[in-house]
């Protein structure tokens, strides 16, 4: 007896289109995610969604439109789930406290949201054509919706407006160490994600169990 085959599918029919078109970004998120913009090709992709390379010609003209569709996905959905729990959070701590649960969250449930972020800004320097298409349908900006969080703390009184750059800076900085440090590992994830929160309240440092501080002046005898 032959077992069936999985049905490679040629042009769609209108009512598959839509899901379709969310296998073949799904599909791509991860051949991205885990071998690059140069090596995956779109018969690799059209094998791994199960379809014929001329499917996908049916909804992207390149492999250029593939990715810049997944990049556009992928932002979305991690830019919708941030504002939200932004708007549902009082304050510059437990707005930022939400966001890193939310990443964590995303991260737990779906990994190749942050691998493919991560792989994103290796390809993205790699290949300027990318980088030029991404650039024209990029409507999220990771510095600004954190900034718009830190002005925040400022208008609260936690952060000193003097220190706007530097808040800001600190956060991204550790915001792009979580996705591309640490995601591959939940376990560390949570652990990066619990000192972060600890740092902001805190708690991760003891001061009065320091030693006094030196001076960085030598001292002749």
């Amino acid at each position: 007896m032959m077992l069936d085959q999985p049905r490679r599918l040629g042009r769609p029919a209108s009512s598959s289109s839509a899901e379709t078109r969310i296998r073949i970004l799904d599909t791509a998120r991860r051949c991205f995610a885990e071998q690059g913009f140069g090596t995956s090709t779109n018969r690799t992709l059209a094998d791994e969604a199960g379809i014929t390379t001329g499917a996908i010609y049916h909804y992207f003209e390149s492999k250029v439109d593939v990715y810049v569709a997944v990049y556009d996905d992928v932002q979305t959905r991690v830019y919708e789930q941030f504002e939200r729990v932004v708007d549902a959070a009082t304050g510059f701590v437990a707005k930022l406290e939400a966001v890193l649960e939310a990443a964590h969250e995303l991260n737990r449930t779906d990994p190749t949201l942050a691998v493919f972020l991560g792989s994103a800004r290796v390809d993205l320097r790699r290949h300027p054509e990318l980088a030029a298409a991404v650039h024209q349908v990029d409507r999220f900006s990771n510095d600004g919706f954190f900034a718009r969080i830190v002005d925040v703390g400022i208008e609260t009184g936690e952060i000193l407006a003097a220190q706007r750059n530097q808040v800001t800076a600190l956060i991204i900085t550790m915001t792009i160490g979580l996705t591309d440090a640490v995601s591959g590992n939940i376990s560390t994830h949570r652990d990066a994600v619990d000192a972060i929160k600890a740092l902001l309240e805190g708690t991760l440092i003891t001061h009065s169990a320091l030693p006094p501080a030196r001076s960085h002046r030598s001292t002749s005898r």
